[in-house]
């Protein structure tokens, strides 16, 4: 069960000398920090779990995973859709982002286990989450996103990349916790899938004036998170040099002071990055606020599968009778 908690911080309580993002963590004490849209997202949420665990603060790492789950032994399964990745966890996929974190977190001497879902529809999906806020007696859970396409509503210009992120929000969505937030690491990066930034500002404006948006909060380049945070980067980019973390790569080179079209990996050769100070800032939203903003998000409500998810999402773009002309910077 989940324990009782202090009341959240309410909007007009926050201050310029507390960051609402913290304030808005400090009445919890046993946070979870899941990476919503699979891959190396969880990797974005360790400046923030790095700085909640100097404090203090109990805090849980999950992931939603695009590794074999299925390779592991039985016994790392905890639930039906919930494995418990550590340090010593087998399997014989090799692109496991999950343990590679666990194994560089345990070197250091940090809580080391990495909760794992595969790739599912909202309701099994919230049934995970269900069982880790009662196992882990949660009262505070953060998605975090790289990148920030989980802050569309669904009749931008382009969604990026949604499904496994739209999945993730509507999944917590539906549960009680005393805290619920989204966070993103990566501002621009989606840029590279189509997405149109400055429909992501016009939404965090929308947000603040419904009182949801906690601001941006950037990640100090000589900070000890920010120091950590590269060398956890560096050290997944070396256990998988054939498919590193572009935006986790990106992110890290931002907080390091990198600027525009900055090489790490083969993987970017055709590209044209943009690295910038941008990339390296949280932007924190209310979850339940975002998605009550969602237009979609009722279509996904009742999936089991991600295919059902990403066929609802593609018939909802389908019927749109018309998005939302993209814009550039004006400045």
């Amino acid at each position: 069960m989940i324990s009782p908690a202090a009341p959240p911080v309410e909007p007009d309580t926050f201050s310029l000398a507390t960051p609402p993002l913290f304030a808005a963590l400090a009445p919890a004490r046993s946070i979870l920090i899941a990476g919503a849209g699979g891959g190396f997202d969880v990797y974005a949420g360790l400046p923030l779990a790095l700085a909640l665990w100097n404090s203090g603060v109990q805090v849980h790492l999950a992931n939603l995973s695009f590794s074999e789950l299925e390779l592991m032994d039985r016994d790392s399964w905890v639930a039906e859709h919930v494995a418990v990745v550590s340090p010593d966890s087998t399997s014989t996929d090799w692109y496991f982002p999950e343990r590679t974190l666990a194994r560089w977190l345990a070197a250091r001497e940090l809580p080391s286990t990495v909760y794992a879902f595969p790739p599912l529809g909202v309701q099994p999906l919230r049934d995970a989450y269900r069982y880790l806020i009662e196992r882990l007696d949660i009262d505070a859970v953060v998605l975090v996103d790289g990148g920030t396409d989980i802050l569309l509503r669904g009749d931008e210009s382009h969604l990026g990349t949604p499904v496994e992120d739209i999945t993730s929000l509507a999944a917590v969505a539906g549960l009680d916790a005393p805290v619920k937030l989204v966070t993103c690491l990566g501002f621009g990066i989606d840029a590279y899938d189509g997405v149109n930034h400055v429909e992501v500002l016009e939404n965090l404006a929308a947000l603040d004036r419904d009182s949801g948006y906690l601001g941006a909060l950037s990640i100090p380049g000589a900070s000890r998170e920010a120091v950590l945070y590269r060398d956890a980067v560096a050290d997944a980019q070396a256990s998988t040099p054939d498919r590193p973390s572009i935006v986790q790569g990106q992110v890290a080179a931002a907080t390091s002071g990198a600027f525009g079209d900055v090489r790490f990996t083969r993987r970017t050769a055709a590209g044209d990055l943009f690295v910038n100070p941008l990339m390296a800032i949280y932007f924190t939203v209310d979850l339940d606020k975002l998605a009550a903003r969602c237009l979609y998000l009722d279509r996904i409500e009742n999936t089991v599968g991600r295919r059902q998810v990403t066929t609802r999402i593609q018939a909802f773009r389908d019927e749109l009778l018309s998005a939302r002309i993209p814009r550039a910077f004006p400045h």
